[in-house]
């Protein structure tokens, strides 16, 4: 129920955290259905995972309408279930019976189900807009949109130098497990501390992410250090703009730091915490028309854009190997493996190429990169369903 409302209300977010927002949300619905129809004396539909997906959806801009539609889409997947249920397990005789029960039972449980939810949904709204964060949660949209603002005045709102140099991120729960967003935040402040930041300012979205910069009057030449020199705590990752200056390095820094959080949700890797924008950029230039750049790949690797453990070998021994200007010893020092191994799998991946390696060497190698950033996302087939984040 929940992948079906997700993709036909795409309003709802994409990503772990909302999916497993609306997840809770739906399973606990179902799950009070199942009570109700044993039950008939238990009288409240609404369950608390579905309002804190409500609140959360008042918090990330999800309209009421869309709120709405998803609940009725809910139902509709409910009643074809139980109906065809009904078909399956009660004998033939007391079916119209059966069904008659569960459609005025569904019924009851829809009608008071959606009625909660439009009710918490705008008292939310009301609590929501009338507090601090929001107005400094609009006074970065309204940055972030390029909209004429203030600047100083907008500094003093957020309690944030907006005239200096920035570093923004993007920071999410890898695996959603009910951890509290204040441990987000903390991952983030901690980690822009590192980094040296002076000044720091936090805008959570949803329960299970949220944006941040960090500001100092001069960053130095390495501002963001290598992934892996700070630590980051297990199921948080954080995804890292360029160093940007002012009102426009503000949004430049934060829409880089975008990029790569979308990047790095494409093709997870449990041992990147971090991702930074600087060692993405070439994937996330040429991936920003996906369906040509798939059509690259293929056209580039043929055979070795196979989803296959194999290919996945050949391809990452063979990136290795030509970015160590064709030294075997250095790649199979990379990769782990024997010096003959690399060569055999040289060998095969140019057999599968079709055509010696350094005919097409820098389209060979940018091939290699982006499949190696992007991972499963760049292979998926042209003609098959988009799944993968919009860019």
């Amino acid at each position: 129920m929940a992948t079906t409302i997700s993709h036909e209300i795409p309003e709802f977010g994409s990503g772990e955290g909302p999916f497993e927002t609306l997840r809770m949300g739906t399973e606990s619905a179902i799950l009070r259905s199942l009570i109700m129809l044993v039950d008939p004396s238990v009288s409240a539909p609404i369950t608390e995972e579905a309002l804190q997906g409500d609140r959360d959806f008042v918090r990330r801009g999800v309209p009421l309408d869309k709120v709405m539609r998803g609940i009725h889409l809910g139902h509709a997947g409910m009643a074809h279930a139980f109906m065809a249920a009904c078909e399956t397990l009660v004998p033939a005789e007391q079916r119209p019976a059966q069904m008659r029960h569960l459609s005025s039972m569904l019924f009851r449980f829809i009608n008071g189900f959606s009625s909660h939810m439009a009710e918490e949904y705008l008292a939310e709204h009301d609590r929501w807009v009338t507090s601090t964060a929001a107005a400094r949660e609009a006074t970065v949209r309204a940055i972030l949109a390029g909209e004429a603002v203030d600047v100083e005045a907008a500094a003093r709102m957020l309690d944030y130098p907006l005239a200096r140099e920035h570093i923004a991120l993007s920071a999410w729960f890898d695996r959603p497990t009910g951890t509290s967003s204040a441990e987000l935040q903390r991952a983030a402040v901690g980690f822009l501390r590192g980094c040296q930041a002076t000044a720091t300012l936090v805008v959570p979205i949803g329960r299970t992410g949220l944006w941040a910069w960090g500001s100092r009057g001069a960053w130095l030449d390495d501002a963001v250090p290598p992934a892996g020199s700070l630590p980051v705590r297990d199921n948080i990752r954080l995804a890292c703009g360029s160093v940007g200056t002012g009102v426009a390095g503000f949004r430049q820094t934060h829409e880089e730091a975008l990029l790569a959080a979308r990047l790095a949700q494409a093709n997870p890797r449990p041992d990147t915490q971090v991702v930074r924008y600087e060692d993405i950029e070439v994937a996330a230039l040429l991936s920003a028309d996906l369906p040509r750049a798939r059509r690259f790949l293929q056209r580039e690797l043929g055979p070795l854009a196979a989803r296959t453990e194999q290919a996945a070998e050949l391809r990452e021994t063979l990136r290795h190997y030509l970015a160590s200007g064709r030294s075997l010893k250095a790649a199979a020092e990379q990769t782990h493996v024997a010096r003959n191994t690399v060569a055999y799998r040289v060998k095969r991946a140019q057999q599968l190429l079709g055509h010696d390696i350094g005919a097409r060497r820098f389209e060979t190698e940018t091939a290699l990169h982006l499949v190696s950033v992007l991972g499963p996302a760049a292979l998926t087939p042209a003609e098959a369903p988009e799944s993968a984040p919009a860019w």
